[in-house]
C-alpha cells in the first residue's frame, strides 16, 4: 500500500522494501526502445570534464549522495547501488511526503559508464523503472542521464496525470543541477 504521509504523527515504521516489483519489463531501461504503455522520460545534462569529474559524479550517483543532496531521503542498508539492493526514496513538501520503495535492477561500473537503475516495488506511487547514469565521453565531457518509463500505480498519481510527469522531469533536472554542483565543489576542493 502506498504511503502518503500527511503529518509527522502519520509516519509509519520504516519498511524493509522487500515487496514484489510492480511491473513486468524488468531491465528495460537499459535497452531501446523503452516499452510501450508508459510515460517515457529522457534527460541528459553535462556535469563536468575529465576523469576526476567522472569519478566524483559516478560515486555521488551510486552512493545515493546525489539524491540526498537534492533533498530526497534515501533509506537503504547498502552504501552503494548493486543489483538486488532495496531502498526507499522519500520526498515531499512541508508535512506531505511520498515514500517510494525500489529495488536496484542493474548497475554499470566501467571506465566510461557508472550508474544504476531501480525498479518500483509494491507500494510505490508509480510502476516502472528509472536509471541514473554518468558517462565519460571520448571528448572528455562528463554527462548525466536520467531515463525512465513509468505509469501511475496509485490513485493520486493517476489523478495528477500531466502534473506528475512535469514533477518527474523537474526532479530529473534538479538531480542534474545537484550533480553538477557536487562535481564543481569537489573540483574546487582539489584545486
Amino acid at each position: 500500500m502506498t504511503r502518503l504521509i500527511r503529518s509527522l504523527s502519520d509516519v509509519p515504521a520504516p519498511a524493509t522494501a522487500t515487496g514484489d516489483l510492480n511491473y513486468r519489463e524488468v531491465g528495460a531501461s537499459r535497452v531501446r526502445p523503452l516499452p510501450g504503455g508508459y510515460h517515457h522520460l529522457h534527460h541528459s545534462v553535462r556535469v563536468g570534464e575529465g576523469p576526476a569529474a567522472y569519478a566524483t559524479a559516478g560515486d555521488a550517483v551510486t552512493t545515493w549522495a546525489m539524491h540526498r543532496a537534492s533533498g530526497a531521503t534515501v533509506t537503504s542498508r547498502a552504501r552503494r547501488a548493486a543489483p538486488g539492493v532495496t531502498l526507499e526514496v522519500s520526498m515531499g513538501l512541508g508535512p506531505v511526503h511520498f515514500v517510494a520503495p525500489c529495488r536496484v535492477i542493474w548497475t554499470a561500473y566501467t571506465e566510461s559508464e557508472t550508474g544504476f537503475a531501480y525498479g518500483t516495488l509494491d507500494g510505490h506511487p508509480e510502476c516502472g523503472e528509472e536509471s541514473f547514469v554518468v558517462d565519460l565521453r571520448p571528448d572528455g565531457s562528463v554527462w548525466f542521464t536520467v531515463t525512465a518509463f513509468s505509469r501511475a500505480a496509485a490513485w493520486y498519481t493517476r489523478l495528477g496525470g500531466p502534473v506528475v510527469r512535469a514533477l518527474q522531469l523537474g526532479y530529473a533536472r534538479r538531480l542534474g543541477r545537484t550533480l553538477a554542483r557536487l562535481v564543481r565543489t569537489a573540483e574546487a576542493g582539489r584545486g
